[in-house]
């Protein structure tokens, strides 16, 4: 009977979700009157003409041009056209190619010259409901993969983003604040917040805490001891050159919450599996659990620490084949793009390294007072 019940309110909150999708999408597809700046949807496009570019960046780059009519969706002047021109090159990297259904926020002036007629300029595309429909996509993988456990993820992520949010805006407001210090207070609530709500107040939960914030502050310091010794030699701070604050302490605090992903990452998997072995077998001893620990934390390295370098690097892709078409050598190309990404990189491996001895033995000591209990 329970279960027929909870079949029930399962089925019940999936059609009231897939309504709430259905609802958003319609929302943001036709929400043109709530926005201030005039919206136009594109009608009809031409290919007006088309000339090669030749300068230092580029060999084989073409300009195009292209002539828009558009439909004023919102604002004084909903309902008429409006002609647009647009130019953008094959690159596509400052600009784009616009299609038939795209809608646009534009600025816009009568042409006296055509009797009225209005002519504007393109600022910006409206993109909120193809952002509204990849995070639906994101959501409902969550919940069909980790149904209630999704859901707490989905919470979590919420309220971090909003602590985040509110952390940054705290540094910028008050100049006397140390970013660091607000970057370690904001990982002790990550961690607290992510792991109690996805795994609850439990030994796991407690052995993994314990674990991240060990293995996130060890990493640190470790970070900060070798820039110290080695005077920050190779680092290349370009990339925060527009900071008017101090950009080191941006840097560290940057390495401070991006070890935490990859650390927090390894100690709950570890955790997780150290009590499965312990829920499947009470009378595990102590050393079958370090054995198979050692074996589970072995598997995760590699993949984590690899993950790390793909997440750091892929950021620097475009600006990498940038300085090497330019005949940029290797050693000045990676120099100028990669020493702070590898810097994360690295600072991230390390906290991984050491998180896994770490969570094994937190996970056991837990598993011993549970014994005890």
């Amino acid at each position: 009977m329970f279960t027929t019940i909870s079949h029930k309110k399962r089925i019940l909150f999936y059609i009231l979700l897939a309504l709430c999708f259905v609802a958003s999408v319609l929302f943001v597809s036709h929400n043109e009157s709530f926005y201030e700046r005039p919206i136009a949807e594109v009608i009809k496009t031409e290919l007006e003409d088309s000339t090669p570019i030749s300068d230092m960046y580029s060999n084989d780059d073409q300009l195009f041009t292209q002539q828009i009519t558009a439909l004023v969706k919102n604002g004084e002047a909903k309902g008429q056209l409006i002609h647009l021109t647009n130019e953008y090159s094959s690159s596509g990297a400052f600009d784009h190619e616009y299609k038939v259904g795209n809608k646009l926020f534009v600025s816009i002036k009568a042409d006296k010259a055509q009797k009225g007629q209005l002519t504007g300029s393109i600022l910006d595309v409206k993109r909120d409901q193809y952002v509204l429909i990849v995070a639906w996509i994101f959501i409902f993988a969550l919940l069909i993969v980790g149904k209630r456990q999704g859901l707490f993820s989905i919470i979590s992520l919420i309220v971090n983003a909003l602590i985040l949010s509110f952390a940054l805006d705290l540094y910028v407001k008050h100049a006397n604040v140390s970013l660091l210090f607000v970057s370690g207070v904001c990982v002790l609530l990550f961690t607290g917040v992510s792991l109690i709500l996805i795994n609850g107040l439990n030994e796991k939960t407690y052995a993994a805490m314990l674990a991240t914030l060990l293995g996130t502050f060890i990493s640190l310091l470790i970070s900060f001891f070798v820039l110290w010794i080695t005077s920050e030699n190779g680092l290349r701070y370009e990339e925060m050159q527009f900071l008017t604050r101090p950009y080191r302490m941006v840097f560290m605090a940057g390495l401070f919450i991006g070890a935490l992903g990859a650390v927090m990452d390894v100690s709950i998997t570890m955790a997780s599996s150290m009590f499965a072995l312990y829920e499947q077998d009470p009378s595990i001893s102590d050393k079958a659990l370090k054995v198979s620990g050692l074996d589970i934390g072995k598997d995760v390295m590699g993949t984590i620490t690899s993950i790390l370098f793909f997440v750091y690097i892929c950021g620097s892709i475009p600006m990498l084949i940038l300085y090497l078409k330019n005949s940029s050598t290797l050693g000045l190309t990676l120099s100028m793009n990669l020493s702070l990404e590898l810097a994360r990189a690295l600072a991230g491996g390390i906290g991984v390294v050491l998180t896994i001895p770490i969570s094994l033995y937190t996970s056991i000591f837990f598993i011993k007072r549970k014994r005890v209990n």
